[in-house]
Order: structure tokens, then sequence, then C-alpha cells
């Protein structure tokens, strides 16, 4: 435990932020393993669908600091490239 009254605060903010902090990056990890799916099984329609949702939801973790800014710009962009190399299926 700290000594510092500073630090007793610190530790008091760290404890109230870090459960929110978690929600917020398991959501976001939530809905990039389902557009990942979705983009494995070559499925572009529904990985398009997802892909705006997502990104809002990067964006938000973000703006709410659970990370940080650049993270969220990596994370879009691999998302992006991935779906661009989908082969769209032929019609049968």
């Amino acid at each position: 435990m700290a000594n510092i009254q500073s630090a007793k605060k610190r530790w008091r903010q760290t404890l109230r932020r870090t459960p929110v902090n978690r929600r917020n990056r398991s959501t976001m990890r939530s809905h990039i393993k389902a557009l990942k799916k979705a983009i494995q099984n070559n499925d572009k329609e529904k990985a398009q669908h997802l892909l705006p949702k997502t990104f809002s939801v990067i964006d938000k973790t973000v703006k709410k600091g659970a990370i940080h800014k650049n993270t969220g710009d990596r994370y879009k962009s691999r998302l992006s490239r991935k779906l661009k190399r989908i082969t769209p299926s032929s019609p049968s």
C-alpha cells in the first residue's frame, strides 16, 4: 500500500478504472474477432456489414482511453487490408 497521499489517490483511481477499461477492451476484441471470423470464412457481405460497427467500437475505445490512438488506427488498418484481400465468391 502506498504511503504518499497522491499515490493513494492514484491507487484508488486505478481500482475504479481498471474494470471499465477491461470491459471496453473486451467488447472491442469481441467485435474484432467476429469480423476476423467473417473474413476467414470469405463472407465478404457479412464482413462489410461488420466493418463500420467494428471501427466505431474501436474509435469509442480509443476515445475512452482504454487503448492508444495509434493502436486503434493499426487495428483498423489491418482489418481493412484483410477485408480487401477477400476474393469475391463467384455466383453459382
